[in-house]
């Protein structure tokens, strides 16, 4: 590997150097980071100790000093504008506690260098190397589980904070400050298209030096609210927008063909995922189907993709008929209501008027619809799709 500073410039990348009450290591890390670029940003996080006079003997460097501690997030994502309004393109974030290894950074650039297409890198650090505190790996390996689920990325190591961003494609706003910062980031960069990718970095773990500021209890508990709404979103929105983008491009030939027979799923689960799909898209809990169908089609490890393509039963055109059906059924087996025409029309005060029978026929509707439709579909898929093994 041939390195040579011009490629940062070239590449329009910055490091950026959050720092907080790292007196100790900042120094090691910024000397070591000026041997590899001069194009340098610190962001002064409301440090109360020496930090303000180590950097004065750094004039060459970009510096930011915050009058008071709001947190990494806020500390990266201030870096972040600057370094864009600067016309940089890329940034590399180096923690300045002395974990990480300024002799990496080439590893960045020619990572960087091989992609044709805008990236987000992550150090890949050896989790299971002697000094690395249990907490450490058990809290990388549950992010990374996280990650996998909202994204459908698998990487093994997303807490890593040595990492090169594409500054734009990073979302326009953030709405964390802390630690979990670094999680939204990289799920919402990877939510719009954007690769995400690790490569592997050394990591120090010197206990004498290094000055953590991860509040356990605090923080966690952040990150647990904030994987709660990137998983409601991810159920809620993103997988059913991934579907219909991927579906859009598709003719419905394909889909059958790619979707449906093409799948590695056995046909009693391609079956099933159907039955759901057509379960949650009658049943009258509207605003809730998508959710619902991905939720249990995840849980089950069924097929997310055929569960949500039969939940859209339920289309505009469909509405109306379905109705009727689940009025029509509940009017069978709920006696003593008041009779309907279909020639009336299908109204809310209408469905008000009828709802036991409504919610009833229904239910009905959902459970016989689904019954059929995976009974059908695993027959049709035994005789046209590929023979099971």
């Amino acid at each position: 590997m041939s390195f040579e500073k011009s490629d940062i410039d070239n590449l329009k990348t910055i490091v950026i150097v959050p720092t907080y009450n790292n007196e100790r290591t900042l120094k090691r890390v910024l000397d070591g980071v000026l041997e590899y670029t001069d194009s340098v940003l610190v962001v002064n996080d409301g440090s109360t100790d020496s930090t303000s006079e180590i950097l004065k003997n750094y004039p060459q460097i970009i510096q930011i000093h915050l009058p008071e501690n709001k947190g990494k997030g806020n500390a990266l994502a201030i870096g972040f504008k600057v370094a864009k309004e600067k016309g940089f393109k890329n940034a590399i974030t180096i923690d300045s506690d002395g974990q990480h290894y300024p002799d990496d950074i080439p590893n960045f650039i020619e990572a960087l260098k091989s992609e044709s297409a805008p990236v987000l890198l992550i150090g890949n650090r050896n989790m299971n190397q002697d000094g690395i505190p249990k907490k450490s790996s058990f809290g990388n390996r549950f992010s990374n589980f996280w990650f996998w689920f909202e994204t459908g990325i698998k990487l093994e190591d997303t807490q890593s904070g040595y990492r090169l961003y594409p500054l734009d494609y990073l979302p326009e706003k953030f709405y964390t400050k802390k630690f979990e910062f670094e999680i939204e980031v990289i799920v919402r960069t990877a939510w719009k298209g954007v690769k995400v990718k690790n490569i592997p970095v050394k990591v120090l773990y010197d206990m004498d030096e290094r000055v953590s500021h991860f509040r356990p209890f605090r923080d966690f508990t952040r990150i647990s609210i904030l994987n709660t709404v990137l998983v409601t979103i991810t159920l809620l929105y993103i997988i059913p927008r991934n579907f219909l983008r991927n579906f859009k491009k598709k003719s419905f030939k394909q889909f059958i063909k790619e979707d449906v027979l093409g799948s590695k799923d056995s046909n009693k689960i391609k079956s099933l995922s159907i039955a759901l799909g057509v379960l949650f898209g009658i049943l009258p809990v509207w605003g809730f189907q998508t959710f619902l169908t991905i939720f249990f089609a995840v849980t089950f490890r069924w097929n997310k993709v055929l569960a949500f393509a039969f939940s859209n039963i339920s289309i505009p055109p469909m509405i109306p008929l379905i109705i009727w059906l689940s009025l029509k059924v509940g009017g069978l087996v709920v006696p003593g209501l008041s009779t309907f025409s279909f020639d009336e029309e299908i109204t809310f005060s209408m469905i008000q008027d009828h709802f036991l029978q409504y919610l009833i026929g229904s239910v009905i509707l959902a459970v016989s619809s689904a019954f059929l439709f995976g009974i059908g579909s695993y027959f049709l898929l035994s005789v046209f799709g590929k023979k099971e093994s």
